[in-house]
């Protein structure tokens, strides 16, 4: 659960906007639907949208939402290795996702570059299966009950704790049980090893059971506070090398363990038979998998003045359509909106993959820039999740709390802190403009955190996973703690970062919230374009006088 954040509040220039018809005033019925003095379509399509009062009419909802169906389509046509409709890194349905952005732009005049890179790839197929044969018969759900690690294999078989347990917990964690050789002392081949959490990492307990002839691996819950509940781990070895055991393993919480301990010994005290327990993880392995980065470039603007633009295209565990086909098709309908326009900065839009696995498309982007290269990028703008039907609304700010952490990760420099502020409050300018409340978010977890370490200004938004929600945030926000699968409030971690629900679909984002979102963030967008001092570590944007986005500055802003 996140905890709540704290929020800073500014009020820059909104009457000002508001008077100067700038933004439209009011909540999201005021700006997410198109109504009689909007433009029409074509108009959109062959003005020169270089202002925000030109470009905010623009972003309209059927827009929005015509790209999102399109994902969702190709999600449906392009199911993963579990069968599912999928938009993950490294499948069918990332390509296609990838070709239909890259052709839009493509027809609407970019200069368009696909970027290629390579990642480890782990599929699941099918739907690992966790059943408890005897002498309790029961299907554990996945999820909501267990986790699978990511390995590969099947057997059925008696259980047998590993040594090390430490029962009853202690306050703190204190187990090792399965970090040693000597944890299985007595092991008989062939058997489940049952494992508590604690004292290394999970690679280490799988391999030290496999060794001892483990076909499979059960490893719950510590059961200290905070360690209770359904565990999912990573298996990594001692150096922290990832790996994948060719044994089944399990992720569980301390009360099933402690039911298959007490299970066990109790067998063994009567002399009966032992519990049996069938596991069956199934996947594909690809150690070097292709994957992509769309780049696309406006044709003018100076090209020693980059503004980045990025969403990540990628899913996880699914259509990805909240996290984050939002994101991408904010950016996306924002750039061909922009099409017309000549940009004092380059704009340069991308869409990363790779990001719900560790942020493998921007760093390989960042880090493969020549000194020279990055030098030119003065700012980013990153749209991570924009239309969470239960939201927040997010600005990044690098000194902002951690999204899920509650305090900063992370310290920046002035020279990108300040810069970043620019950005940051041009969003919250325009939040005030619409009556709606913001809090902050360091950008860690998202793209924006790999161009500022490597010393880039960077700003963006977000609405919030489709949980956690905190009552900090439903005081600012409105809606309701947690989040709902079937309109139901709870904690349960929501679509978006939970394998095997499936249900990060059209249906998970709400397109109002798309569109005053994406309105948003084309505020941030246009006016950095024209911003002469974007390549500076100051926090102040300066215009050309001559130039129209010039009259539409608010009192925070100068020109020259």
């Amino acid at each position: 659960m996140r905890p709540q954040t704290r929020r800073r509040l500014f009020v820059l220039g909104a009457a000002l906007c508001v008077a100067m018809g700038l933004f439209a005033p009011g909540g999201a019925s005021a700006v997410a639907s198109t109504n009689a003095a909007d433009p029409t379509p074509a108009e959109c399509d062959s003005r020169v949208n270089d202002t925000p009062s030109k470009l905010l009419p623009c972003i309209q909802q059927d827009d929005l939402w015509g790209h999102m169906q399109a994902f969702q389509a190709i999600a449906d046509a392009n199911p993963g290795p579990d069968g599912h409709p999928s938009r993950n890194s490294g499948e069918a349905g990332y390509k296609a996702s990838v070709d239909y952005v890259a052709n839009l732009m493509t027809a609407a005049g970019y200069d368009v570059t696909i970027q290629t890179y390579h990642f480890f790839y782990f599929a699941f197929v099918g739907t690992p299966v966790f059943t408890e044969v005897s002498p309790t018969a029961h299907d554990y759900t996945v999820v909501d009950e267990w986790n699978a690690g990511q390995a590969i294999g099947t057997t059925t078989a008696d259980i047998q704790p590993a040594g090390g347990f430490v029962l009853p917990p202690t306050p703190l964690s204190s187990s090792t049980s399965g970090c040693t050789v000597a944890d299985f002392s007595g092991f008989v081949s062939g058997r489940i090893a049952l494992i508590q959490r604690g004292g290394c990492n999970f690679g280490v307990k799988v391999q030290n059971a496999q060794a001892a002839g483990a076909t499979g691996v059960i490893i719950f819950n510590e059961g200290n506070p905070g360690r209770t509940g359904v565990l999912a781990g990573s298996l990594v070895d001692a150096a922290g090398n990832r790996i994948v055991p060719t044994i089944p393993v399990a992720f569980t919480s301390f009360a099933t363990g402690i039911h298959l301990l007490t299970e066990y010994q109790d067998a063994v005290q009567a002399g009966t038979a032992l519990p049996v327990v069938h596991l069956d993880t199934q996947g594909i392995v690809d150690p070097n998998r292709e994957d992509y980065n769309v780049i696309a470039d406006s044709k003018g603007g100076n090209k020693n003045h980059i503004v980045v633009v990025d969403a990540h295209l990628d899913a996880i565990y699914g259509a990805g359509m909240l996290d984050n086909a939002s994101g991408s098709a904010t950016i996306l309908d924002i750039a061909l909106k922009m099409k017309n326009v000549t940009p004092l900065n380059k704009l340069r839009f991308i869409w990363f993959g790779g990001e719900e696995l560790g942020l493998f498309g921007s760093k390989f982007y960042v880090a493969n820039l020549a000194k020279t290269e990055l030098s030119h990028i003065g700012y980013d703008l990153d749209a991570d999740v924009t239309a969470t039907p239960n939201y927040t609304i997010g600005v990044l700010d690098p000194a902002g709390p951690d999204l899920f952490g509650g305090t900063s990760s992370q310290t920046f420099p002035n020279r990108v802190y300040k810069a970043s502020t620019v950005g940051r409050d041009q969003a919250i300018q325009y939040f005030d403009s619409i009556g709606r409340n913001h809090e902050l978010f360091s950008p860690v977890g998202t793209d924006a955190i790999s161009f500022n370490f490597a010393g880039i200004p960077a700003s963006g938004l977000l609405t919030g996973q489709d949980c956690c929600k905190t009552q900090g945030e439903v005081d600012l926000f409105g809606g309701y703690l947690g989040n709902f699968e079937g309109n139901v409030p709870s904690f349960d971690g929501g679509c978006v970062d939970n394998p095997f629900r499936w249900c990060d679909n059209l249906d998970n984002n709400d397109p109002v919230v798309l569109t005053f979102m994406s309105k948003a963030f084309a505020t941030m967008v246009v006016q950095m374009a024209f911003d002469t001092k974007v390549m500076s570590a100051s926090n102040n944007a300066v215009y050309n006088p001559k130039l129209a986005i010039s009259a539409e500055a608010s009192r925070r802003f100068t020109t020259q």
